[in-house]
């Protein structure tokens, strides 16, 4: 049987190949949700110059001192993207740079006031979507480790599948 070709499936593996798509949609969509429900927030506040992939790059930052390459690395962000971004972030004063001492190629970035007041509303922001999803009983401890164990093992898959396919 051959997953290439859909007429080949089994009934159930065409049931596991619908509910993959579906899946697969589902994180696209949720993601660009998320993106949306940050812009509706700094609307509501007034604030205007950021938008929310950056909000996510400061957020994710936090308290570290980190290169483009090791945001990279962890998997958060495309290379030009994150580039691009942690150079506006810097013009705008939401971040310091400063040449690496050993690398003088390389720029360490931190956030300044301005971008922990950022990382400050989003952390707000997510408490508060963690409480409402536990008030209204959407999702519980034992659900959202299920739900996260499950996205790290298809995480782990595809990183395999980049790393070993070729």
């Amino acid at each position: 049987m051959s997953l290439h070709n859909p007429s080949l499936l089994s009934p159930e593996q065409q049931s596991f190949m619908s509910g993959y798509l579906d899946s697969l949609a589902l994180v696209e969509r949720l993601h660009r949700l998320l993106l949306d429900v940050i812009k509706d927030e700094f609307e509501r506040l007034g604030v205007l110059e950021i938008n929310a992939v950056q909000a996510l790059l400061l957020f994710n930052i936090g308290d570290n001192e980190v290169t483009a390459g090791e945001l990279k690395t962890r998997g958060y962000y495309q290379g030009s993207n994150v580039s691009y971004n942690l150079k506006k972030l810097v013009e705008m004063g939401y971040m310091h740079h400063q040449r690496c001492e050993i690398d003088r190629r390389s720029v360490r970035v931190r956030l300044t006031e301005k971008g922990r007041s950022i990382r400050a509303i989003i952390s707000k922001l997510f408490a508060g979507h963690a409480e409402g999803l536990q008030a209204k009983g959407v999702l519980g401890n034992d659900g959202i480790d299920q739900i996260n164990c499950s996205l790290r093992r298809v995480e782990r898959y595809w990183a395999d599948q980049i790393r070993y396919i070729y």
